[in-house]
């Protein structure tokens, strides 16, 4: 069985490949909002994927240097995938993967 994380985050993926932005950022919002306040390396790597996401749907809207911005901070969030000692870390690791192949690739 599955638990509430690793549905939020198999629907952040699938809503990656569908291009639908908004709601992966959503998917993740449910994770990371009530735990925000910790000083804690996997809340702040699940904002770094909410802030890809961001900058994912900053693009299809035109708002280029805002993406940019949410980008940068997806960035610096992205190097704490070797400091999250989680049973989510493959997940985490292929999310990220995805991420910077979208960006790369200008797949958005």
């Amino acid at each position: 069985m599955y638990s509430k994380h690793d549905k939020l985050l198999a629907e952040f993926s699938l809503c990656l490949h569908e291009k639908r932005y908004y709601d992966a950022h959503e998917a993740l919002e449910v994770l990371w909002f009530p735990r925000r306040f910790e000083d804690d390396a996997q809340v702040y790597l699940l904002k770094g994927f909410i802030n890809a996401s961001v900058s994912f749907e900053l693009i299809k809207r035109g708002r280029y240097e805002p993406s940019k911005r949410a980008w940068k901070n997806y960035l610096k969030y992205r190097q704490l995938l070797y400091k999250v000692p989680s049973v989510h870390a493959n997940t985490y690791h292929a999310i990220s993967r995805h991420l910077d192949t979208l960006y790369n690739l200008k797949q958005i």
